[in-house]
């Protein structure tokens, strides 16, 4: 099995320790830097195939982080993200997810579950083991067209820089054009059953990518939202 690598970007070095201890037993390989200055250098010097983000740190805390780094200041500002941390409010939840984060946990938490996000994010990143899927490589309809093979959306000529998340989000209603995917549906197929989420998570990163595809996020074209059932892509 290859191993994959994450920096653990966290000033609690006691927990660091436990996490990449317990992480290195299960074929992933953790650096850790102790706050985000450092964690900006790492990310300057290497490749990671997911970030772990705390958000309470002092000096740049774990959301400015976030935003530089799908910001383009590092050499692959489009990494999974998962942060951690010990505020659990909902609102906290939702700007992680705004700026780009691909996961969220708060602590504390098991470090089973911990993993089984790490891997979930894992398979939904260019190259994981579901990271595509079998049938049609691309998909068109108007000026949205979605490349599945090379995970690239065009949108009006112009390439749209979606999280891995928004784009297996994306992936799943392409796959199946005018019809309606509940928030369940869309929660099991992206995260699976395990996991503990909150309502408005879908409906974060659905406007997420209304903002990043449509002309008019408010008069959506393409993302349609069926009221009290969910979402559906139309088929033009």
């Amino acid at each position: 099995m290859t191993r994959a690598t994450a920096l653990l970007v966290d000033d609690d070095a006691r927990l660091a320790t436990l996490v990449a201890e317990y992480l290195g037993k299960n074929e992933i390989d953790v650096t850790i830097a102790g706050d985000g200055e450092r964690g900006l250098a790492a990310l300057a010097r290497g490749r990671f195939d997911v970030l772990l983000l705390d958000v309470m740190m002092p000096g740049i805390d774990g959301f400015e982080l976030v935003r530089r780094v799908r910001g383009g200041a590092v050499p692959e500002p489009h990494v999974p993200i998962v942060m951690l941390t010990a505020k659990g409010d909902d609102v906290d939840k939702i700007v992680g997810l705004e700026l780009g984060a691909d996961d969220y946990l708060a602590k504390p938490f098991n470090p089973r579950e911990l993993l089984a996000r790490i891997r979930a994010v894992l398979r939904r990143a260019p190259g994981g083991t579901a990271a595509g899927e079998p049938g049609r490589d691309r998909f068109r309809t108007g000026d949205l067209e979605i490349d599945f093979g090379a995970r690239e959306v065009t949108v009006r000529g112009q390439r749209g820089a979606l999280t891995h998340f928004e784009f297996e989000l994306l992936s799943l209603l392409a796959r199946a054009p005018g019809r309606v995917l509940s928030r369940d549906h869309l929660l099991d197929a992206l995260k699976g059953e395990e996991y503990e989420t909150f309502d408005r998570s879908i409906d974060v990163h659905i406007s997420k990518l209304r903002s990043k595809l449509e002309e008019n996020p408010k008069e959506p074209r393409y993302i349609k939202t069926v009221r009290g059932v969910g979402y559906l892509l139309a088929r033009e």
